[in-house]
């Protein structure tokens, strides 16, 4: 089995991501308000703004992550996750990294997310204040919420 992991464009349609992505919005619904939940279903992701990648390590799935542009400037991550058993094996790093150099690549100044201010959480945003990003407020359609934490990196010249 190969070392590499393979970050590519994705459809949606291997059952594989579709079990991930279940996975994901189920353990979203499980932490958070409904009024709170503000991942994207598969549909959703399908959109036209949204560019969906997958990471692959041969033909294992490994994680996911999206760009969801919001104007010409700006972008939001979504979907960060990986599957369980790669859980701390650099997966989300290596994706975080490949969304972030996609986004400089398509000129955004700013990407942005929003996460969950409950303790399954926690580990999120360690994960993202690490690599860079610092809290901030509601942008785009968000509003204040307790149960949200707001995240943004400037990038390129605007760093």
């Amino acid at each position: 089995m190969s070392d590499t992991l393979r970050i590519v464009i994705d459809e949606l349609r291997d059952r594989q991501v579709i079990a991930l992505l279940e996975e994901h919005l189920n353990d979203m619904r499980a932490q958070s308000p409904a009024c709170s939940v503000h991942a994207l279903d598969i549909e959703e992701l399908k959109g036209p703004k949204v560019t969906f990648y997958t990471a692959w390590r041969d033909k294992e799935l490994r994680g996911c992550g999206a760009l969801h542009e919001l104007d010409a400037t700006h972008a939001e991550l979504k979907s960060m996750r990986t599957v369980s058993n790669a859980l701390r094996t650099g997966v989300s790093s290596k994706m975080l990294a490949h969304l972030i150099d996609e986004s400089c690549r398509r000129g955004y100044q700013r990407l942005s997310l929003e996460t969950g201010s409950q303790p399954g959480f926690l580990p999120a945003r360690k994960f993202y204040e690490h690599h860079g990003f610092t809290v901030t407020e509601p942008f785009a359609d968000y509003t204040l919420d307790p149960n949200s934490v707001y995240y943004t990196m400037r990038l390129g010249s605007a760093n």
